[in-house]
């Protein structure tokens, strides 16, 4: 399952000095905005400590953890929705991706120019959220026009639509993103081709100073204050420190972030909560050939977690043998939980739960 999340931000923001600490490809980043025209794209390892430890007793020729896509979108300005900076390129790029991560500075330093001539989280944000939201609004328009004659006509499919439509235009009107809206999936459904930009869930990153990134400063107080209603999840990063640690070894990078008072990278931080963003979780195949991480939503069944390694496995699927992580690293190897009874078949009902260690059996 490919995860795509997308940098978005005003211009020098910090996003794509935190997308070159994110990946390894390398965004081009200058103190003025649109720098970054085309979307910079980064395949990112999802860092998840169970999957080495799990090697370590398998010892498998090849280890393979699960990925994520990180686009860096270039910066977004006011007017952005009316096609200002390139805008209605941008936005499409935005609409693309799975999730968002909003990058907002919050830190002040005179050398780096800001677009609106000062610091101000809120401020910034609330200008990313209008654009993203007239957007939206033009799309919603569009699907109103289309299917109002019809649904006054008395068709039942058109009017379904119509009233969904209609909610969420009434949202946007009152300056809110379409994720703040609690409607039921099959709802949903009735507009996904609409790709919604601000139905995206998103996860704020705060660009702050190196003294800030344990505890924050007044700028991420401001602004955790100005989406509290948001039930939003919140990162403080230091685009500064993430890029002193890019070409330090493992051990004198630990070190550095003890010293820094922090207990893993920032750039780890972001990974994980984008992968947990979209609700994922991860199970594990384990072989001498290969030890291999695979993603999966959270609630899919036995068949379905199959078919992410192959179609022709969830058609086929006859049942799973599964052993939980816990209990494989209790015990040490597959075949002392078989003899412990710790290896368990469950049928096309099982719901599969983050870290179980599967194996499949189906018919060709």
């Amino acid at each position: 399952m490919a995860l795509q999340c997308g940098i978005v931000g005003l211009p020098n923001v910090g996003k794509s000095t935190l997308f070159n600490c994110l990946s390894s490809a390398k965004a081009e980043s200058a103190n003025y905005p649109f720098c970054t025209i085309e979307p910079n794209i980064g395949i990112i390892t999802v860092p998840d400590e169970r999957l080495q430890r799990i090697s370590d007793i398998v010892n498998p020729q090849k280890i393979q953890p699960t990925t994520v896509e990180i686009v860096d979108i270039a910066g977004l300005v006011k007017g952005a929705s009316k096609g200002e900076g390139l805008g209605n390129q941008f936005l499409g790029n935005i609409r693309n991706t799975n999730a968002i991560l909003h990058v907002v500075r919050c830190f002040d330093n005179e050398n780096i120019t800001h677009v609106d001539g000062s610091v101000n989280p809120v401020r910034d944000k609330e200008i990313i959220d209008t654009e993203l939201q007239i957007k939206d609004l033009e799309a919603i328009d569009g699907k109103i026009a289309k299917v109002q004659k019809l649904a006054a006509s008395g068709n039942k499919e058109a009017k379904a639509v119509f009233d969904v439509a209609s909610r969420i235009k009434e949202v946007l009107d009152q300056g809110k993103s379409v994720r703040t809206i609690e409607m039921e999936p099959a709802k949903w459904d009735l507009v996904k081709d609409l790709n919604l930009i601000t139905a995206k869930p998103v996860l704020y990153v705060c660009n702050v100073d190196d003294a800030s990134v344990v505890n924050g400063n007044a700028h991420t107080a401001a602004f955790i204050d100005s989406v509290k209603d948001e039930n939003a999840q919140i990162i403080f990063v230091s685009a500064e420190i993430e890029s002193d640690m890019i070409d330090m070894e493992a051990e004198d990078r630990d070190m550095f972030l003890e010293d820094m008072g922090l207990a893993e990278s920032g750039a780890d931080r972001i990974i994980k909560a984008a992968y947990t963003l979209l609700n994922y979780a991860t199970y594990f195949t384990a072989g001498e050939k290969e030890v291999r991480a695979w993603t999966i939503t959270k609630g899919f069944t036995a068949p379905q977690a199959a078919g992410v390694i192959h179609t022709d496995f969830e058609k086929g699927f006859i049942r799973a043998e599964v052993i939980a992580y816990d209990d494989f690293m209790n015990l040490g190897s597959e075949a002392k939980c078989r003899e412990a009874g710790k290896l368990r078949v469950e049928g096309k009902e099982y719901i599969v739960k983050d870290g179980d260690m599967m194996h499949f059996r189906f018919n060709v």
